[in-house]
Order: C-alpha cells, then sequence, then structure tokens
C-alpha cells in the first residue's frame, strides 16, 4: 500500500522536482517508510512506500534492464508468483520478488492489456519512455484510488485529492453538479470529484496520455452471469472454495496482518478463513458508548473473536472523544464522504496500526452476495405491479399528501415509483425536490438520475434484485464503501485487503441465481451456508449492523448546536437556505430522529470547504525523518 503521483508538462517544461517532493510528502501517512523521485524531461513519477512484500527491495519508481518502462503502483497483485513464473519462462529477468516488477515486465510483455492478468488491488501509472506515453490503471472494484487533472499545459495524477491540490496548480473551483450529486449519495461518484478541474480515473478503467490527448479504455464490467443449470450444493461449494483461496492470496505479506472483526458474517468468515492458514489472528473492533446499548456491538464480537480464537483488541468511544477527533476524521477522508461508519473505520484503524501493517476485511459482500436489507424492497413492493401507471401516479399523488412520517407513507411512495426512481443505491439523502427547497442559488446540469440511469439501461433485461445490486457496485461500492476505507485505513498507515472483492469470489458470487441470493427473508443466503461450518450459529444467522454510530443521538444534544455552526459559518450556506438548515436541526430535535442523515451529509460538506476549499501554503523544507530517498533522473 503506498501512496503515487506524477506529471507530464506539455509547454516544453521540464518536470519541477519541488512539485513532485510536495506532492509525495502530502502523503507521507500513504508511505512512511520510503520515497522515490523518477525524472524525464517532461515527465516526472512521485512515491511514498509502505513496505508489506519483499521489504529489502521492492523500491520505486522501478525500471526494466534497459530503463525504457517505469512503474509507480499502489496496492497488491495477489498472483505475482504464477505472473513471476511465466514470465521467466518467456526469457524475462526479474530481480525482486515484489509484484510491482511484475507488472514492469508484463508491460513489457503484453502492453497496457496485462490489466486482464492482475489479480488484486491496484492503481498504478506507467511511463513509456520510447512512446513518451504515459498510462494510468485502476483494478476492477476500485478498491485503490487514483485522481487526474487534465488541461491544456499537461497531466497530474495522485492517489489522493491532497496530493494534487499540493501541486499548486489545481483551481480549488467547486463542481456544482458534484455537489448536486453529492446531496443524493453522500459522496461524489466516479468520474466527478467535488473540484471542478479533479476527475477519479473510474474502476475497470485504463487511460493513456499522450502529446496532450486523454484515451480512456473500460477494461472491465461487473457483470451477473447466472448458472440455473447447477445445484444449490454446487454454489455453496464454489463459493466456499473462491473465499478459501483468496483469503490464502490475502495473506502473502512480510509483515505481521490482523482482521476487522464487527459481529455478522462477513468479517467473522474472514477471520475463520484466515484461521485454517494461520492458528495466530489479530483482530480488531470499535464500539461506541450510548445509553440504550444499541449502537455497541463489541460483547458480540468479543464472543465471536472467543469462538475463533483470535488474539481480540477492541476500542471503545464516547461521545466527546468523537467530538474532539471529528476535524482530524473529516480531513483524513480527503473528499467529502458522509458515511459516519468512516468514523468507526478510523478508529479501529487507529488500534490495529499499534499491532499490524495489513488488515483483511469484509468489505464487498453485500454487493456480491445480495446482503442489504433493502434488497428485499421489489419482492415487498411486488403488489404494485399488477397496477396500470395512471393508478400508479395517483397512489403516489396521495402518498405525497399524507403527513410525513405517518405509517405507511413511504411504502405508498416507493410502490408507486418505477425501480429506477426510487433505488439509485444504498443511500439517497435529499431528493431532487429537497434539493431545490434546500439550495437557494444554485445551478446544476442534470438531476443525480444521470448517474444511476446508464447502469439501469445497460441491463434493463434483468430481474430487480440484480440490478440494485449492480448499481451498487458500480457507485455505492467505489464511491463510499471503498474509498472511505482506504482513506481511514492509509490514515493510519496500514494496509485495508478485501478478500470478498477477487476476480475468482465474483465469479462465483455472480453464477448464483437470484432466487438463492435471498432466501424469505435471509440475505447472502449461499455465502451463510458456504461458511455455516466455521462459525457460531448465532453468527451466521445475525442481521447486518457493522459498527454503528450513534450520531442520531449525538445530533440532538449538545453536538448538534456545534455541528449547526460548523454549517452556517462555512462556504457552503453560498448556496443553502438558512431556514431550511435551522428547520432541519429543530425538526430533528424535536424527535424528527430520521433527519440524522441529512445533517451529517450537511456537516461533512461544510468540514471539508473549511479545511480544502482555501489554498494552504506548502512548506519549501523537505526534510525527511525515518525514510529513505532516491531520485533518479532519466536524462
Amino acid at each position: 500500500m503506498c501512496g503515487i503521483c506524477g506529471t507530464i508538462e506539455r509547454s516544453g517544461k521540464h518536470a519541477q522536482q519541488d512539485m513532485l517532493l510536495a506532492m509525495t510528502r502530502s502523503m507521507v501517512h500513504r508511505g512512511p517508510d520510503e520515497e522515490g523521485i523518477y525524472l524525464d524531461k517532461e515527465a516526472g513519477l512521485g512515491f511514498r512506500r509502505l513496505s508489506i512484500v519483499d521489504l529489502a527491495h521492492g523500491h520505486q519508481p522501478m525500471t526494466n534492464e534497459d530503463q525504457s518502462v517505469w512503474v509507480v503502483f499502489n496496492g497488491e497483485i495477489y498472483n505475482h508468483k504464477n505472473l513471476r513464473k511465466d514470465l521467466i519462462h518467456r526469457g524475462h529477468q526479474l530481480k525482486t520478488e515484489s509484484d510491482t516488477e511484475v507488472l514492469v515486465h508484463l508491460y513489457e510483455e503484453h502492453g497496457v492489456e496485462m490489466v486482464h492478468l492482475l489479480r488484486g488491488m491496484f492503481a498504478f501509472a506507467i511511463w513509456d519512455v520510447r512512446k513518451r506515453e504515459m498510462v494510468l490503471a485502476r483494478d476492477r472494484f476500485g478498491i485503490k484510488p487514483l485522481y487526474y487533472t487534465h488541461s491544456p499545459n499537461g497531466l497530474l495524477f495522485a492517489s489522493e485529492m491532497r496530493s494534487l491540490l499540493a501541486s499548486g496548480q489545481i483551481n480549488r473551483q467547486l463542481n456544482h453538479q458534484a455537489l448536486w450529486d453529492y446531496l443524493t449519495f453522500q459522496y461524489v461518484p466516479d468520474p466527478q470529484t467535488i473540484l471542478a478541474d479533479v476527475q477519479k480515473l473510474p474502476p475497470g478503467h485504463y487511460l493513456r496520455y499522450r502529446q496532450g490527448n486523454i484515451d480512456m479504455t473500460r477494461y472491465f464490467t461487473p457483470r451477473f452471469l447466472e448458472r440455473e443449470d447447477w445445484t444449490e450444493s454446487e454454489h455453496v461449494d464454489r463459493v466456499r472454495q473462491s473465499l478459501e483461496d483468496s483469503v490464502r492470496l490475502h495473506l502473502q505479506a512480510d509483515v505481521p496482518y490482523g482482521a476487522f472483526l464487527s459481529s455478522g458474517v462477513d468479517s467473522s468468515s474472514i477471520v475463520a478463513l484466515m484461521k485454517k492458514y494461520d492458528t495466530e489472528v489479530k483482530t480488531f473492533s470499535v464500539g461506541f458508548n450510548d445509553a440504550s446499548g444499541w449502537y455497541n456491538e463489541l460483547a458480540s464480537a468479543r464472543d465471536t473473536a472467543r469462538a475463533l480464537g483470535t488474539e481480540h483488541r477492541e476500542i471503545s468511544v464516547s461521545a466527546a472523544q468523537f467530538a474532539e477527533r471529528l476535524p482530524e476524521i473529516l480531513e483524513a477522508l480527503d473528499e467529502p464522504i458522509a458515511d459516519v461508519s468512516a468514523c468507526a473505520l478510523y478508529f479501529v484503524a487507529e488500534l490495529a496500526a499499534e499491532d499490524v501493517k495489513v488488515v483483511l476485511s469484509g468489505e464487498g459482500a453485500d454487493e456480491l452476495f445480495a446482503g442489504y436489507p433493502i434488497y428485499h424492497e421489489p419482492r415487498s413492493l411486488k403488489m404494485f405491479s399488477q397496477f396500470p401507471s395512471w393508478v400508479l401516479r395517483a397512489i403516489g399523488g396521495v402518498a405525497g399528501r399524507l403527513p410525513a412520517g405517518l405509517k405507511g407513507r413511504g411504502f405508498l411512495e416507493r410502490g408507486s415509483l418505477p425501480l429506477e426512481r426510487r433505488f439509485v443505491g444504498n443511500a439517497k439523502i435529499f431528493s431532487e425536490e429537497a434539493k431545490s427547497m434546500l439550495m437557494e442559488q444554485f445551478f446544476r446540469t442534470h438531476s443525480s438520475f444521470h448517474v444511476t440511469d446508464p447502469v439501469y439501461q445497460a441491463f434493463a433485461d434483468l430481474p430487480e434484485i440484480t440490478r440494485m445490486q449492480l448499481i451498487d457496485m458500480h457507485t455505492w461500492l467505489p464511491g463510499d464503501i471503498l474509498m472511505k476505507a482506504d482513506k481511514m485505513t492509509m490514515a493510519h498507515s496500514i494496509e485495508l485487503r478485501v478478500p470478498f472483492l477477487d476476480n475468482q469470489v465474483l465469479e462465483a458470487a455472480s453464477a448464483i441465481p437470484e432466487s438463492m441470493r435471498i432466501q424469505g427473508r435471509t440475505t447472502k443466503a449461499i455465502l451463510r451456508k458456504a461458511v455455516r461450518d466455521l462459525l457460531p450459529e448465532n453468527v451466521v444467522s445475525r442481521p447486518k449492523l457493522g459498527f454503528p454510530v450513534p450520531v442520531s443521538t449525538w445530533l440532538a444534544g449538545s453536538m448538534g448546536e456545534t455541528a449547526l455552526e460548523w454549517i452556517v459559518e462555512s462556504p457552503l450556506m453560498d448556496w443553502l437556505s438558512k431556514n431550511e438548515v435551522e428547520s432541519l436541526f429543530r425538526r430533528h430535535q424535536e424527535g424528527e430522529r430520521h433527519l440524522w442523515r441529512e445533517l451529517w451529509t450537511l456537516v461533512t460538506m461544510a468540514a471539508w470547504l473549511n479545511h480544502f476549499l482555501q489554498p494552504k501554503s506548502v512548506s519549501s523544507d523537505y526534510s525527511m525523518v525515518g525514510a529513505q530517498q532516491s531520485l533518479t533522473v532519466g536524462w
């Protein structure tokens, strides 16, 4: 796990060493062990290393024998040993045991199409000296982030947006469409970012930059290819086999590793499978002090750890601790993501970093195996499918006139809408109508349905639950789940690995017929059956909760007053109606506790604007403590 960055200048200039140093050193947390810079006339690469595999070697930027190909790489290639054997058989000479060197020689052999051979998580840049071409690529699921900006002056890219800002070359103008979309999704969907001049390379894409031109290619699209001809037991066996293999590969490391453990089946499955390959596994959990006890699952996680025989540690966070650390947490997110579970990840990652440099976690299981409760909805709303469109419109009109909060209103509203308008992913915070009331002066180009409509159209012939999963896999998973997981663990210089998001696990999951994924009220039915013999029965059957945070309760108290101050004193109020904002807080404190997500979305954006919108001075003191340094000049 590392931080990468780079540049290509267009106007006859050489890449600036000072700028690359500023960009790399803004990401010291991503790689505290080493620093490397490579310069070749108009091109430059920067690197921060968190040493995980082949600690003595694996220095980056890395090159081939004749220095015609250079790479900076963030991530892990889990099948690099097999790829290495094939390269050696083809005559390549490799000097290290690192997966980075495999990438260099794969590019020599296959060009950018090598991405189809990779099993792992990655964001990398390859500088082809002969072609004077820069290639950027991101893994299939979007586990590792990669940002870039393209202008007449050239190309800049980095693992984090703060690194691009550190270059001093980025206009900090807001992307108004992205802000509009953020208020619905609680994150900014790919390829946009909150800044107008910065984009994210989408998952499953590579980009080629040459002579001022960008050529972007999608090399992978998640799909469900159901195998109705396989029995349930065959699906169970294939899922179990693929998971065992994935976990085994994800344990490749030359440093201590562990796992995050909540009380649910996803993380518990990963830990149980880790125990098959290592008798000593460290696990880490987080809980929050709340009078109701609803938000503290530490006891359940502790019981699971005891049953699995792990070396377990936990942390319990109070409201005061949460409030004190909140500014640094939101800063560490790097871009606005209003998922409060990010805060839980921050605390548990800080705890884990005391003992390990790698953690395995259960992200991705819900999207692949149909684990979210919302996936029940197509079946619960099936009755509405028999009504003609005019009746559905009438039902929607009646529902809209019912008092807010009245039981049954939401059911009628959602039943009156087609799937494409009622489900845009696991988070739908503000509706288009609510945003129009909230934003007094605002200009946007499209409704936020522009994000999900292309996915729905591409998979129009599939059943509804499958389409919902694909929406989440294309938007929610990379934009929220994986982005916050990367940023919160990297803030503490530890590498997060996600064995569910593996090529072969996806292949097994996508073959499961929709009728087998959710059975009765049981989500992830095949996954639960695949790991049943590994876990206590109460874990196998436990509903999804994760690391819950009692923000709804806290915002109803004094924390709510502080949060309101953050918002009304921030640049966000240039666009918001103060009356609407104050009304949201007042209604929440008077008992409409479901509004906490809207409030948290505004709080997160206000905090981000306060910290990132104003240019920060970049220190010219490039002294470093405790990190190896290297500078390579290619001319």
